[in-house]
């Protein structure tokens, strides 16, 4: 039997399009959702937007990942791409994650 799925790409991010993704959540309790939907399932890649306007920014869903990393249940994601135009934030991002060994680039979108 040929397994031929096709690649499972999540986004969050408030404002880009992110043409390339297969889903995307402009919020973070949307994209805590978005992970929760897709817990059981491989994740090709997953970008990050570290600022989801107002008040509203990725570390809920950082926390999340982290959590799962925690009690031996990682999600599992080919790589985690960090594109946020605040660097403080992104590089806040990268370091949390790579802590628990995702696979994590920071990138532009």
């Amino acid at each position: 039997m040929n397994d031929t799925r096709a690649p499972i790409v999540l986004g969050i991010d408030d404002l880009r399009p992110l043409p390339w993704v297969t889903r995307i959540a402009r919020t973070s309790a949307e994209g805590v959702r978005l992970l929760e939907e897709h817990r059981e399932v491989y994740v090709d890649e997953l970008w990050l937007d570290h600022d989801l306007g107002g008040e509203d920014s990725i570390m809920p869903v950082v926390t999340l990942l982290e959590e799962a990393a925690f009690h031996g249940r990682p999600f599992r994601i080919g790589t985690v791409y960090v594109h946020s135009a605040n660097p403080i934030g992104a590089q806040t991002v990268v370091r949390s994650l790579q802590r628990w060994n995702y696979q994590v680039r920071r990138t532009s979108a």
